[in-house]
């Protein structure tokens, strides 16, 4: 049976999907932007107080501190204003939950380039150039952008700890793994692992420091290198997670076929990223793809079973997909001993 998506019926919805989602989405960047949540996670301000505390023009800071309290992310009482659980918990800096790195460089990066879509399509050009080089170059944007890769890191490292048996895995490296925030609370969740980390070297110092925040620093290595250049460190287990949708196909064969000769005999290769239903169902998933379109060369959301072709022709035997949260797909290859 085919899932269908959800039907437009009325000129409100078509209003709602082209105007109001995008005025709301800026409501919610300008609130990081202005650190609103951030100001009250101190204590709960009266609308004066915020504006005061936050620098704004009285004409309209009461409705923009309204809207977000009719959007669910603050809470209105007894004429002050406070965050609400979720903001409380995932829009506060330093939380552990903390998804704003993601939604900055959204606003940052994605929003402008989002401005030109049509242009992409057109050309099928990225609208961002060397943002990642950029990032690399630049301390305030690298932070930013390991704080979005930690966001959607900590998020699935759960789930993945518990998807895979790894009693009986020694090594663990995870490719293109940043500051190792998920090969760390993977480690955490199973403590006698062993776990690698190949990222480029200005990773390397960011990697040590988070290791020792999550307290896993003894059983943590990283390794410095270009994973299309530079042979992959070798591991019962490797990862790659939301990395093949930065590349076009070949690269991703590429890479594949060098994990394959990377993971050590009867080990495995996890993969999972926002692969494509084969049905246009997820509009999640390919809004995703439509980033990768906007901000990389080749890059491109992909369907699971173009991802098994790959594996398979690498020489792995591969296990059926299965979902990985609410939007992910995982998959699991595995090398014969």
């Amino acid at each position: 049976m085919t899932t269908q998506p959800p039907q437009i019926t009325s000129p409100a919805e078509l209003i709602q999907l082209g105007k109001t989602a995008f005025c709301t989405a800026k409501v919610l960047l300008g609130a990081l932007e202005l650190r609103v949540f951030a100001v009250l996670d101190e204590l709960p301000l009266t609308g004066p107080q915020l504006e005061e505390r936050l620098g704004l023009h009285p004409r309209a800071s009461r409705d923009f501190f309204d809207t977000l309290v009719a959007l669910g992310l603050l809470v209105r009482a007894e004429g002050r204003y406070s965050n609400a659980p979720a903001a409380k918990e995932h829009l506060v800096p330093g939380k552990a939950a903390y998804v704003g790195g993601f939604l900055e460089r959204s606003d940052r990066v994605l929003y402008p380039a989002w401005g030109d879509l049509t242009g992409a399509l057109r050309t099928g050009k990225p609208r961002v150039t060397n943002a990642f080089r950029e990032m690399l170059d630049d301390p305030d944007r690298r932070i930013s952008y390991l704080a979005m890769m930690d966001a959607l890191s900590t998020m699935l490292a759960p789930l993945i700890a518990q998807a895979f048996d790894w009693d009986t895995v020694k090594s663990y490296a995870d490719i293109g793994g940043a500051r190792g925030n998920l090969a760390g609370r993977v480690a955490q969740a199973h403590p006698h692992l062993s776990v690698h980390v190949f990222d480029l070297p200005p990773m390397e110092q960011p990697f040590h420091e988070h290791a020792e925040r999550l307290g896993v620093a003894e059983r943590a290595t990283f390794h410095a290198g270009d994973f299309f250049a530079d042979p992959l460190p070798e591991a019962d287990v490797l990862t790659i997670g939301h990395v093949l949708h930065n590349w076009a196909p070949a690269e991703r064969r590429t890479l594949i076929k060098k994990a394959y000769q990377a993971v050590n005999p009867g080990g495995a290769l996890i993969i999972y990223d926002r692969m494509l239903a084969d049905e246009p169902v997820d509009a999640e998933n390919l809004v995703i793809s439509l980033d990768m379109l906007l901000t990389t060369d080749g890059g491109s959301e992909y369907l699971a079973g173009e991802c098994r072709d790959w594996l398979e022709e690498a020489g792995f035997t591969v296990e059926p997909a299965r979902p990985l949260g609410e939007h992910d797909t995982l998959i699991v290859a595995r090398k014969g001993g």
